[in-house]
């Protein structure tokens, strides 16, 4: 059965490197193969991972609009565009949904992408979908239910009120999600006590339970610099490492 992981927190909290890592997690462990959605707008979840993006979902949905090549219908219009647009490497595929709907309704088009993404989510293991702080993209996909939702934030007081908003935020939208966890990304290390203390707090106060703490990485920052995709880092680096344990236990 497919296992569906959904990353959400606010801007900057480092959603999309963590999606990297947890790629590069679920091919090591065998846990392939893997469909990577990049559903922010401001999409690179392809630049960590050194892939081309050609065509997106977003433009996808526009096509859908116009008129349909003779004979087919728009189900299979969109099956055969989506296809096209899946970006196929090792272990894992990527799709990238794109700029956020344009004027004029988008029902009809999104109907039919979650019908389409239905079929195509059979294909695999594990869902990994990279969100904004919202999940409307979740509903369009037809994704009814998340396994593990991540909610990232930064080491702030402000951050962690916003993760746990996030996370209350999610039971309106109808989406059944059995687990909620919170990762605090790029932490001072060893944490200070009053960040503890947020975290703690935030825990206890909503229905998230703590996946984790990862420190700050020069190593991240020198990979996305050089533009090297994150799934070439070797097991031994040590935010690998700590990334891979978190993930163990979470995904345990």
């Amino acid at each position: 059965m497919t296992k569906v992981i959904a990353m959400s927190g606010k801007g900057g909290t480092g959603k999309t490197t963590l999606s990297a890592l947890l790629i590069k997690y679920l091919i090591v462990k065998k846990l392939t193969p893997v469909l990577a959605v990049d559903a922010d707008s401001n999409a690179n979840l392809n630049e960590l991972l050194e892939l081309d993006v050609d065509l997106t979902l977003g433009q996808i949905r526009k096509d859908l609009k116009g008129d349909m090549p003779p004979n087919m219908t728009r189900d299979q219009f969109m099956e055969m565009k989506v296809h096209q647009a899946l970006i196929e490497s090792s272990g894992f595929d990527l799709l990238v949904m794109g700029q956020p709907d344009g004027p004029g309704c988008y029902c009809a088009a999104n109907q039919h992408l979650a019908m389409t993404m239905d079929h195509l989510a059979t294909n695999y293991r594990y869902i990994l979908v990279d969100n904004e702080a919202g999940m409307e993209h979740l509903s369009r996909m037809n994704l009814r239910a998340v396994d593990t939702l991540l909610v990232v934030s930064d080491p702030s007081a402000r951050g962690i009120l916003t993760a746990r908003r996030i996370a209350d935020l999610t039971s309106p939208l109808g989406i059944e999600i059995k687990s909620k966890q919170l990762i605090v990304n790029r932490a001072p290390d060893p944490v200070p006590e009053a960040l503890n203390n947020k975290i703690n707090e935030a825990v206890e106060n909503s229905d998230m339970q703590l996946g984790g703490i990862l420190p700050s990485s020069d190593t991240l920052i020198e990979q996305e610099l050089s533009g090297n995709s994150y799934l070439k880092l070797g097991h031994d680096v040590d935010i690998v490492k700590k990334a891979f344990n978190i993930f163990s236990h979470i995904i345990s």
